[in-house]
């Protein structure tokens, strides 16, 4: 399984965006939550879901300061 792609993530909607950050941010917390309590999980989940909340986090970014600077007529 390859890491996922940022190109997913550029289609989906503002809302859709912010559902996905949380699902993700859930998701990591099950993993750690799953290391810490010695439970059997797949280490390389823990890398591909920081990967993609990373990706979320950065196009959730770039969309606020596009609205920013859109205001501003920059």
């Amino acid at each position: 399984m390859s890491l996922p792609q940022i190109s997913e993530i550029k289609d989906l909607k503002n809302e859709e965006l912010h559902q996905e950050i949380l699902k993700v941010k859930k998701e990591l917390f099950d993993l750690r939550f799953k290391k810490s309590t010695r439970q059997s999980f797949k280490p390389h989940e823990i890398k591909h879901a920081k990967h993609r909340l990373a990706q979320l986090l950065t196009i959730e970014h770039q969309e606020i300061l596009n609205t920013i600077f859109f205001r501003l007529g920059v």
